[in-house]
Order: C-alpha cells, then sequence, then structure tokens
C-alpha cells in the first residue's frame, strides 16, 4: 500500500473541523452552505465549494442526509446515487463519466438524460477539448524533439485556459436551468493549467 499523498494529508488535516461537528450541526451546516451555493455557477476552486465538498465527504462517510437531520433548500432534488441533495459537477472527462454527485463523486446524472440540445452542446465541446488534453500525454515517438513538445505543449495549455474558461459562460448556465447550482472543474493538472489561469 502507497503511503497516503501529502495532499490528501493536507484535505484531512482541513476537515477535521467538520468530523468534529455533531451530525445535527453538520447537517444544518450544509443546508445552509446549499442555500449560498443556489443560483450559480461555481468554480471547483472556490474556497466555499471546497469546505462544502470537504463536509460532504465527512457527511457521506456518516449518511448524514439518509438520517434527514436538517432539510435542504426545497429546489434540490435527491441525488439517485446517494440522497444527498443533487449539485452536479462538470468536469473535463463529462462524455465518459457524466455529472458527477459533489457529496460521492458518482454518477449523479447520465449525459443522455439531460435534454438533446445540452447533451449535444456538450459532446461539442468535449470533442474539441479531447485532443488539447491528449498533448499532455503523447508518447515520445509522437513528441519529435524536446524543443518541439514543449511548443505543443504549451500551445495546448493555452488553448485550455480558452476552452476551459469557455464552460461557465457557454455550457453551464442551460445546466442552472435544470438544477439549482452547478460546479465545474477550472482546472487541468496534466497541461498544468490552473485556475488561477483561467480567466473569469
Amino acid at each position: 500500500m502507497q503511503p497516503e499523498s501529502p495532499l490528501n494529508r493536507l484535505w484531512q488535516e482541513y476537515s477535521v473541523v467538520f468530523r468534529d461537528m455533531d451530525d445535527h450541526s453538520l447537517a444544518r451546516w450544509l443546508a445552509q452552505t446549499l442555500g449560498q451555493l443556489r443560483g450559480r455557477v461555481w468554480r471547483v476552486s472556490h474556497p466555499l465549494v471546497g469546505a462544502y465538498r470537504l463536509a460532504a465527504l465527512v457527511a457521506h462517510d456518516r449518511q448524514i442526509w439518509s438520517k434527514r437531520l436538517a432539510s435542504p433548500p426545497a429546489d434540490y432534488v435527491e441525488a439517485e446515487c446517494c440522497r444527498a441533495p443533487l449539485v452536479p459537477f462538470f468536469t473535463r472527462d463529462v462524455v465518459e463519466s457524466g455529472l458527477l454527485c459533489v457529496h460521492c463523486n458518482a454518477t449523479a446524472v447520465a449525459l443522455e438524460d439531460l435534454p438533446k440540445p445540452v447533451e449535444d452542446k456538450i459532446r461539442a465541446w468535449s470533442e474539441a477539448y479531447e485532443p488539447i488534453h491528449a498533448v499532455a500525454h503523447w508518447e515520445e515517438d509522437r513528441r519529435g524533439t524536446e524543443a518541439q513538445y514543449d511548443q505543443a505543449f504549451e500551445r495546448a495549455a493555452t488553448d485550455a485556459e480558452r476552452i476551459l474558461g469557455s464552460v461557465p459562460t457557454e455550457i453551464l448556465p442551460e445546466l442552472l436551468d435544470l438544477f439549482p447550482a452547478v460546479v465545474w472543474e477550472d482546472q487541468d493538472e496534466c497541461l498544468e493549467v490552473g485556475p488561477e489561469d483561467i480567466e473569469p
């Protein structure tokens, strides 16, 4: 078994505040925060979303939503995967994995379950993004010289910033017509694109 990564240890440290809460307090905190998230498209890197996801993981482990200790805002429907309020998470793997659940990371909404115009728009976005992301995974025989690959990598990173930046304005507003809040992946670690590289 591999040792836990430093990043995982850090997230474990951050989650202590939620693990120390009793079930009722954690349920109320989650329900109140869902009210704050409602009506917006959120970056996964946003501190409020980060805190919510940490609390949601603790709540999932303790089956908080199954205990019905607090009522989420009425416009959140129950996710079939874990019975938590449905907050879909849009990632670059959306065609393969659908919209994920921020509470349990399972597929919460299959792509084909979305309205056809939305599904088609997401598929078109993914088809444009896939070859850009693939540059980070080129085999040695495709890379050419180091300078050539560096140029291709830089171009791909710049294109990734642009295409990822289009998600909250061109795709996700349509999802907000279906869900009270939506979270999107605002980074591509394979191309060394971080949230700070993506224009709001």
